[in-house]
């Protein structure tokens, strides 16, 4: 499907579009262009891939114009640009809300307007009865890909895929367990039994894929993922380093929940199950309010409950130390023992 095809990234420097060049660029893809507006990260990028096939794009999704520019050409975007570091969203909700809802509409308009045949938009399972800015703001990026998809036929497809945590990805809590572990500082954290999803880079990037693959106007696709513990992932690390680590907990930090969730109790009434994914089609009901007085229509129910981090495969410490031997970090770390 991508062979000499053009592929945008928007936040391409991230963890997650590193991700996608170690996996396409030495495919038959013609071009992969990185736009995001770090330009010592793209430096750093250009150095370590040395590929004529990778083209950077200096701009900010917030600046539709440096978009539109860079949209020029291309068949396929990944859209990953966001602020998602949680308590940074909390004290900063407006800058949120520019990069994550409108940034996200700068996007996809550009998008449609330069003839794209697929977006697939990155979200995360904070937006699921959201309690944070930053889950909030996903949630409404979120609508901006359904609304934006309504009308458009095939003339471009947008999908949104839905994570949970991913795996010693920039920012995440496990490079910084190595790093305490290795300092022999105490592990620091939050609450013992608060759960969350675990994902690997690869397993992000095959979601998105799947989506590519699978995804009809406005739908949203979640990968189904193990869960475990802090405590346990904690335990797990200090495990596989052989180390003794104390535990310290802090307590919870500004707009964390306990646990979070990938699909709630109505999407899960209407979810596709798909085997390793559950695919939620769009509600394409018309803004006509007049049809439910008059004619009625079928009614909703709640599923029994949502699909969270609580009620999913809990991972043992042997479970997660198995999975965290998949990151290369953890690989080499143990290597140097």
């Amino acid at each position: 499907m991508f062979k000499g095809k053009t592929l945008l990234i928007t936040g391409g420097t991230g963890s997650f579009g590193n991700a996608v060049l170690d996996r396409f660029l030495q495919t038959d893809i013609a071009e992969i262009r990185i736009f995001s507006r770090d330009e010592k990260k793209q430096h750093d990028m250009r150095l370590k891939y040395n590929s004529n096939k990778l083209k950077f794009h200096i701009g900010d999704v917030r600046d539709y114009d440096s978009l539109d520019r860079s949209m020029r050409g291309v068949d396929y975007v990944f859209s990953a640009a966001a602020l998602k570091q949680v308590p940074s969203c909390e004290f900063y909700p407006i800058e949120a809300v520019k990069t994550n809802v409108l940034g996200t509409e700068n996007t996809l308009k550009a998008a449609v307007n330069h003839g794209v045949k697929n977006a697939i938009v990155l979200s995360t399972d904070k937006a699921v009865y959201p309690i944070n800015a930053m889950g909030m703001s996903k949630a409404l990026m979120e609508k901006v890909t359904v609304a934006m998809s309504r009308g458009l036929g095939e003339l471009s497809t947008m999908c949104n895929t839905r994570y949970g945590n991913v795996m010693a990805s920039r920012g995440s809590v496990i490079p910084l367990f190595v790093e305490q572990i290795k300092s022999g500082k105490p592990l620091t954290i939050t609450d013992p039994a608060m759960t969350r999803f675990m994902m690997t880079l690869d397993d992000a990037v095959d979601l998105v894929l799947f989506a590519f693959e699978h995804g009809n106007q406005g739908d949203t696709f979640v990968q189904k993922a193990p869960a475990c513990t802090i405590l346990t992932l904690a335990q797990a690390l200090l495990k596989l380093l052989k180390a003794n680590n104390e535990i310290k907990i802090l307590g919870t930090r500004h707009g964390e929940k306990k646990h979070e969730a990938l699909l709630s109790k109505e999407e899960m009434l209407k979810a596709e199950d798909l085997g390793n994914y559950y695919k939620v089609p769009a509600d394409g009901r018309e803004l006509n309010y007049s049809q439910y007085f008059e004619e009625g229509d079928e009614v909703l129910t709640q599923a029994n409950e949502d699909y969270t981090s609580e009620n999913t495969n809990q991972l043992d410490v042997d479970g997660m130390a198995a999975l965290l031997m998949k990151l290369p970090l953890i690989q080499k770390e143990v290597a140097n023992l």
